[in-house]
């Protein structure tokens, strides 16, 4: 773990130490943030709540591919599936 200073919490955690208090870093990054994780001195990661991430990622409506159908050139073309009877198999009863 790196520290800004003897009071701060720990900015980035060595990848070791991130598995040796995994339950630390998890509490760590709901309550005080991202957490970052180095692999030999280099960012690699980091941790954030699962409420931080579903602010960023935004949520799931589906807005955007409908945007981007309504954005197309090819919109106004009508698709027709073609339609093909389907076997029936006999049935006793």
């Amino acid at each position: 773990m790196t520290r800004k200073s003897k009071s701060a919490p720990p900015v980035s955690w060595a990848l070791q130490h991130a598995k040796a208090r995994f339950s630390e870093l998890v509490r760590r990054a709901r309550s005080e943030g991202p957490q970052h994780v180095t692999v030999h001195g280099r960012e690699e990661v980091v941790v954030i709540s699962a409420e931080e991430f579903r602010t960023l990622k935004g949520s799931m409506t589906g807005a955007a591919l409908i945007a981007a159908l309504q954005a197309s050139p090819h919109r106004d073309i009508e698709i027709e599936p073609e339609r093909r009877p389907m076997p029936v198999r006999e049935v006793d009863l």
